[in-house]
């Protein structure tokens, strides 16, 4: 197994502390971070094309900050009023603190999981008689998501952004030890920009079943798959594995 020195991220830098520069000083790595993907916010009348009505829901799902601004922001499109009695359904409670940009925090009307959709739909079926809205991208829209099916709630998913792959014309390659994705946008984004991209020793870090399945269709090899039980996060994941690979052979 080729020793691991060099892993591209394709995600911005996170800020403050990071798992990730943990990583890097842990195995003496050097890390390079550049976002393969972009949100681009989607117009009033490209939402109104989906024939959802935000104001026949009484509980609203965030999954990410992102979601919560284009939320706030297509009510603000639509010149819409955020009705009072309207529940918060938030995966984590940093999540939940980020509403306090947008109304006044109420805990009796926000409700939160432990950082995971999953952890949150038990939190929801709580409350069977509310009729969910979930804001999120044209990617995710047209996803499965077998938790939210069988949960027996109802619930419209609503795409108010859409995933656009990055120009990245600026790199001359990605010749890194490990690539590290998280969305089957951002493969396609790889392939976009590097259409005779051959992967050879490089080691595919991949997050998601969907991600995984976009890496296989696409004819490319899958060496590090997250989440496992043994390693929920992707940072963990890198850790297993290059303690392995950089492992002293005698």
């Amino acid at each position: 197994m080729k020793k691991v020195k060099t892993i591209l991220i394709s995600q911005p830098k996170p800020e403050g502390k990071s798992p990730y520069a943990a990583l890097e000083k842990k195995h003496k790595l050097k890390i390079d971070y550049r976002p393969f993907i972009h949100l681009e916010e989607l117009t009033a009348i490209e939402f109104k094309e989906q024939r959802i009505s935000i104001l026949n829901h009484d509980a609203v799902i965030f999954t990410s900050k992102n979601s919560m601004d284009h939320y706030f922001g297509m009510m603000e499109k639509l010149r819409l009023r955020i009705p009072d009695f309207t529940k918060y359904f938030c995966v984590s409670e940093a999540i939940a603190h980020y509403l306090q940009n947008f109304i006044v925090y109420r805990k009796r009307k926000i409700f939160t999981g432990e950082q995971s959709l999953v952890s949150l739909i038990p939190v929801m079926q709580k409350h069977k008689e509310s009729r969910f809205l979930y804001p999120c991208s044209d990617a995710l829209k047209i996803q499965k998501n077998i938790s939210l099916e069988e949960s027996g709630l109802e619930i419209t998913k609503a795409a108010l952004y859409k995933v656009a792959c990055s120009d990245l014309s600026d790199l001359s390659d990605v010749k890194y030890d490990i690539l590290v994705f998280f969305s089957p946008t951002g493969i396609k984004s790889l392939l976009t920009n590097f259409p005779n991209f051959e992967q050879a020793d490089t080691r595919l870090a991949v997050f998601g079943s969907s991600t995984i399945d976009s890496v296989e269709k696409n004819n490319l090899r899958v060496d590090i798959a997250v989440p496992t039980k043994k390693a929920p996060s992707m940072s963990m994941a890198l850790d297993q594995y290059i303690k392995e690979a950089n492992k002293r052979r005698r």
